[in-house]
């Protein structure tokens, strides 16, 4: 299931890479920086780009506020009590 998922992450970011292109909306820069964030988005125990950063963050946010019955998952619960922390919601 690992390289499985490895591969999801090449997939969905060269996705968007050719859709950027096509749609012409971003240089090059902002592609890279969009698929990087993309690329990294489900490695929530490790620091990556400012922007993948805040993707990720995002990610968590919408996972455990969209439904507050729901407990928070264990792989994103440091990111959530830091986000949390963050914008004194304890």
């Amino acid at each position: 299931m690992g390289r499985l998922k490895e591969l999801r992450k090449y997939v969905d970011a060269e996705l968007a890479r050719g859709i950027l292109g096509e749609l012409k909306l971003t240089d090059e820069n902002e592609t890279d920086i969009i698929c990087s964030a993309i690329y990294h988005h489900d490695d929530k125990h490790v620091v990556d780009g400012q922007m993948d950063e805040v993707l990720k963050d995002a990610d968590v946010v919408h996972h455990c506020m969209n439904d507050l019955v729901k407990e928070v998952k264990e792989k994103e619960k440091s990111r959530y009590d830091s986000i949390c922390n963050e914008f004194g919601l304890e």
